[in-house]
């Protein structure tokens, strides 16, 4: 039998103040991208490391959940953009189910943002364009990189990658088919603000069948 773990009671424990701001109507934008777009740029400000980092949650065709870390490369009114290898365990959910949500969490500001939607993959154009924004060692690795697939060891991986680099030496690397763009548009994007005394704020935008937003306070 296992042993418990000594974090138990620090767990339980765990407390600390949260930001005192709060979230009010009257300060809030009508349109939740705008709203986003002026949190996000204060995240920026505050955050040290990769304030576009979002959790990205997807499901199979009957049901299974998986969630992980992805980057934002852009967003505005048509959607929330990320990049992927397609044949990934999250591209072929994707494929199966284009239900998703993200969730970006700025601790430093006691904030949250969850978006859900509908997920559309970009086209091979846009995609390509990103591709080759990207250092060249990094479109190496995504031309190689057989993702959430097994390899045999890191020697494999590093082996494919030496023998790209020499095939590429002089040329550009080419964006493979099998890896590009998702944008999620959304139909609901909450905002969640952190309150000291855990009466949090949350505010949550719907959108309608006019494609107009509707906005409503959630109890915390």
């Amino acid at each position: 039998m296992s042993k418990p773990s000594k974090l138990k009671g620090v767990i339980r424990d765990l407390r600390r103040g949260l930001n005192y701001s709060g979230l009010y109507e009257k300060d809030a934008a009508d349109d939740p991208i705008q709203q986003f777009e002026v949190w996000l740029n204060e995240a920026v400000k505050k955050e040290t490391f990769e304030p576009n980092a979002m959790t990205l949650a997807t499901a199979t065709s009957d049901g299974k959940p998986t969630a992980r870390t992805v980057l934002l490369k852009d967003f505005g009114p048509e959607g929330f953009e990320f990049y992927t290898n397609y044949n990934s365990r999250k591209g072929q959910s994707l494929e199966e189910n284009p239900q998703a949500s993200l969730v970006f969490y700025w601790g430093s500001l006691s904030r949250q943002v969850l978006i859900d939607g509908t997920v559309t993959k970009l086209s091979h154009e846009k995609s390509a364009e990103y591709f080759h924004s990207r250092p060249r060692a990094s479109q190496i690795a995504a031309y190689i990189s057989n993702q959430s697939h097994a390899v045999a060891n890191r020697n494999e991986l590093k082996a494919l990658m030496k023998s790209a680099s020499e095939k590429f030496r002089d040329q550009e690397v080419p964006c493979p088919e099998h890896w590009g763009g998702f944008v999620l548009m959304p139909t609901r994007i909450e905002f969640w603000q952190g309150r000291p005394d855990r009466l949090h704020d949350r505010l949550c935008y719907t959108r309608e069948e006019s494609n107009q937003w509707r906005r409503q306070r959630l109890a915390p």
